[in-house]
């Protein structure tokens, strides 16, 4: 019974994972830990200590260290590449130099070893695995999605151990390359200089593409097909045309959010000669303009992702795919691929950005040097770190500000959080494990009433502070979900964007986006009973088994500890928050009017 630690490290969304016996333990990204920093890349010593901690294990009880990247791999298309582009042959290099330091062997155990509190004489002295980081993608979907047979295995993002896209034949708990994409040419790297033209700039942006783009028109069609082209070329499945873009130049560099993450601007001058200026300043109003790109940008990514799970259906025939990588969180493309395509069943990995990578390649290496293949699907995506005891916060100072109330039973407090959503009232929801991965899936989130039209703006501009395009999810019973949207998917990971049914659009308003869609999360009693309870009591006072839900947190990391959801639920405008079966209230609302 191996146990395997996986490791994102040295990339954006660093992470940690633990695997026994081909089972995903616990997993957590480091940004929810330390320094709460967005996307961060630091080293996830948190995280390690987090999931360590979950099962009750120590550093030297480790058999092997999984590590999802493998800098060494791609030789030869990296010296292709350098050698065709010699301005930026220097710059390259010594990115993958930095790459191969940071997530060596040794740098790594000798980093666990000499900073994780209490190693002492537990030091790790087992094996060191590394995984190809679109093979830690493909993976992590694979062995957690129960499909058997020959399965599909996709992965695209921006770019890993210098690959955009890999396809593979999953068989029989293995999983054998077909393909890969080599950069420059990357889907991903399209969609993300798109972003920064658009002007949103800092890493991890481009969800907020996806959020404007039903605002514009494809109205740039012409332009945007010089581009990126669709290729016959089986080597190359798609080019990207370098006169606009730059993969490691471009106008200057940004520092982000996180100050350890660099990102140049992707696109060189020629996309403003086609397109016309950018929208440099995060101030500057939104354009009817800006919409527009948005639209076509989104219209360009999904007319070649289409044609891209076509051809890998060539390939690889199969019904059945499983996808990851940060394209894969694209949830207006993945409803299309089971509309437009031969796939009749599509798996999207919870964590399908790069902090699903350490589960990757932890499971990964489970199956293929420990012979532990367990293919079986995902039980939960509540793989955060265990909290047996939750802080003390009755006897806190900030507790004078609030009415607070204990009940002895989930039902009680779940009636009361009901009757408050149904009120028009937003509350914070905690409960249990955190979500492995971005979503927030009901035991991190903000829920609201999707039938009130106020809705969406409050939380916007009085709890989130952002953006007033951007939408929210609706979290629906499952076996309710057809009544309300057009597409029937079950969709547990909110992955999935598919239109509200005519009649509905009207009658849910905070939760229809302006083009009459919704990104939907399905809730079922086994991947959420807790929730799943929470939704019918909601179904009792409205008559919908429906809630808006939103990420908890406020320009921040998803919140992870009791801590920082009091914290985060003290200095916005949410109205209550539940912490497992405890209440607090905001001391407007009356407690004793509630009861």
């Amino acid at each position: 019974m191996a146990k395997i630690l996986g490791l994102n490290a040295g990339h954006p969304d660093s992470s940690a994972a633990l695997v026994i016996d081909g089972i995903i333990v616990g997993a957590c990204a480091e940004e929810r830990l330390g320094k709460r920093l967005k996307h961060s890349n630091e080293f996830p010593l948190n995280a390690v200590m987090a999931v360590l901690d979950t099962a009750q294990i120590r550093l030297d009880q480790v058999d092997a260290i999984a590590i999802a990247s493998d800098p060494r791999r791609n030789f030869l298309q990296k010296v292709k590449f350098g050698l065709n582009d010699q301005t930026n042959l220097f710059r390259a290099a010594l990115a993958s130099l930095r790459k191969i330091g940071v997530r060596s062997s040794s740098k790594v155990s000798d980093r666990l070893n000499a900073e994780l509190p209490g190693t002492g004489n537990q030091r790790f002295t087992g094996k060191i695995f590394h995984v190809e980081h679109h093979l830690a993608h493909i993976a992590s979907a694979y062995y957690t999605s129960g499909f058997d047979g020959q399965v599909t295995g996709l992965s695209y993002d921006g770019s890993g151990d210098f690959v955009s896209l890999m396809l593979a034949k999953c068989n029989a708990g293995k999983i054998d390359v077909v393909d890969r994409v080599h950069l420059p040419d990357s889907l991903g790297i399209f969609y993300t200089a798109l972003c920064q033209f658009i002007g949103f700039d800092k890493f991890g942006e481009e969800y907020k593409v996806m959020g404007l783009a039903p605002y514009g028109q494809n109205n740039y069609s012409n332009e945007f097909s010089q581009l990126i082209e669709i290729d016959s070329n089986s080597n190359c499945w798609f080019r990207l045309n370098q006169k606009y873009f730059n993969m490691h130049s471009g106008k200057g560099a940004d520092h982000l959010s996180n100050p350890r993450i660099e990102m140049g601007r992707m696109y060189g001058e020629a996309l403003e000669e086609l397109l016309g200026p950018a929208r440099m300043s995060r101030e500057s109003p939104i354009e009817q303009r800006h919409m527009d790109i948005a639209k076509s940008t989104q219209m360009k990514f999904e007319d070649v992702a289409i044609a891209m799970v076509r051809k890998a259906y060539e390939r690889v025939p199969s019904t059945r795919l499983v996808l990851s990588g940060g394209c894969a969180l694209n949830g207006v493309c993945n409803a299309r691929i089971l509309r437009d395509t031969e796939i009749e069943e599509l798996y999207v990995h919870p964590a399908s950005s790069d902090d699903g990578t350490a589960a990757g390649a932890a499971l990964y290496t489970a199956a293929n040097s420990y012979g532990e293949i367990s293919n079986q699907l995902l039980q939960s995506p509540f793989l955060g770190p265990r909290r047996d005891k939750l802080f003390d916060l009755m006897q806190s100072e900030m507790v004078t500000t609030f009415d607070v109330k204990v009940f002895h039973a989930f039902e009680e407090v779940a009636n009361i959080a009901a009757k408050l959503i149904a009120d028009g009232f937003v509350i914070g929801w905690y409960q249990g494990r955190s979500e492995w991965g971005p979503r927030a899936l009901g035991n991190r989130s903000i829920l609201g009433n999707p039938l009130d039209p106020t809705m969406r703006d409050k939380i916007n501009t009085k709890i989130k502070k952002r953006e007033g395009f951007r939408p929210f999810a609706p979290s629906v019973i499952e076996e309710d979900a057809h009544i309300y949207f057009s597409q029937t998917v079950k969709s547990p990971y909110m992955t999935f964007v598919v239109s509200v049914k005519d009649e509905w659009k009207a009658k849910l308003p905070a939760v229809t986006h302006v083009d009459g869609t919704a990104r939907i999360q399905t809730v079922s009693k086994e991947n959420n009973e807790k929730y799943y309870r929470l939704l019918n009591e909601v179904k009792k006072v409205t008559g919908i088994g429906m809630v808006l839900n939103t990420s908890f947190n406020e320009n921040e990391p998803v919140v992870e500890t009791p801590e920082q959801a009091h914290a985060c639920f003290e200095r916005t405008d949410m109205d209550a928050l539940v912490i497992d079966n405890t209440l607090f209230l905001k001391n407007s609302l009356g407690l004793d009017e509630l009861l």
